[in-house]
């Protein structure tokens, strides 16, 4: 699933190219997402600019003249900059053309989204999709000083297991699967600790390992699991980093035992049971 390094990728990688650039056109080659696709979205962003592009957990907003395009790229949707008359793929769902550009979602699961938000239906940040998700890990409010304290305060009195408390996004967004993994590890923490033993200076170093995690997964261009591309085609290249993740057996980059492999929540969970202490 395209967490939180691969939408900033593909984010960084579609921006330079459509923001400020008008809509020309919308083709909805299948709206059956996860929620069903405006039929009349061509209608609505026909002549909007593109002002501004944000990412906001794994959601992409698309600042318009007059409201948000929303999309979300589920499970296994990639976003890419093509050219309108490039050859459709199975599974390709909606394209958003910019004159001799399109951008193109390809979405074989169907879990996307694509959705308009206008500025009467209230502002972005109380969206119902939006409003609930936690702080951004490189947001002011997530900052050296205060990141671990906001941790602490999250998950004191949380009896579930600290990995599936931090996949929830609800103390703060886009720590997803692989991402728990090598951040608990890089934090000593094991994964099936009740997420309410987070001592304060725990956290603290739980909050550093987070941010590195995430920003070196943002410079190696994601992680590609399956076919995850960023926009321009290219895979991302951090599984080839992970010191825990999928390496199940493998010994332990720091003490040499062998990693280990559990289901939590139907997910797999890789950890070194010596170096990470409950």
């Amino acid at each position: 699933m395209p967490e939180l390094p691969e939408v900033e990728v593909t984010k960084q990688g579609i921006e330079p190219f459509i923001q400020g650039k008008a809509i020309t056109g919308v083709r909805i080659h299948d709206g059956r997402l996860r929620w069903p696709v405006p039929k009349n979205l061509e209608e609505i962003l026909l002549g909007q600019k593109v002002a501004q592009i944000k990412r906001r957990g794994k959601y992409l907003l698309f600042r318009m003249d007059e409201g948000h395009l929303i999309i979300h790229l589920g499970m296994t949707g990639v976003l890419r900059l093509l050219k309108p008359n490039d050859e459709l793929k199975k599974h390709d769902r909606v394209e958003i053309l910019f004159g001799k550009q399109v951008l193109r979602l390809h979405d074989p699961r169907k879990f996307g989204a694509v959705l308009w938000a206008s500025d009467e239906s209230g502002e972005i940040e109380k969206h119902p999709l939006i409003a609930k998700l936690g702080v951004e890990p490189f947001s002011e409010e997530f900052n050296e000083e205060c990141a671990g304290q906001h941790l602490f305060r999250h998950a004191k009195g949380r009896q579930i297991a600290i990995k599936q408390w931090l996949l929830a996004g609800q103390a703060v967004v886009g720590v997803g699967n692989i991402y728990c993994s090598e951040s608990l590890f890089s934090a000593g923490i094991h994964p099936e600790m009740p997420a309410g033993k987070l001592t304060l200076p725990r956290a603290k170093k739980l909050a550093i390992a987070i941010k590195e995690t995430l920003s070196k997964a943002i410079k190696a261009g994601g992680s590609s699991l399956k076919d995850f591309v960023d926009s321009h085609g290219d895979p991302g290249h951090f599984m080839l980093q992970t010191k825990v993740y999928d390496r199940a057996t493998l010994p332990c980059r720091v003490c040499k035992n062998p990693i280990k492999q559990i289901v939590q929540g139907q997910r797999s969970t890789y950890f070194c049971s010596t170096c990470q202490k409950k």
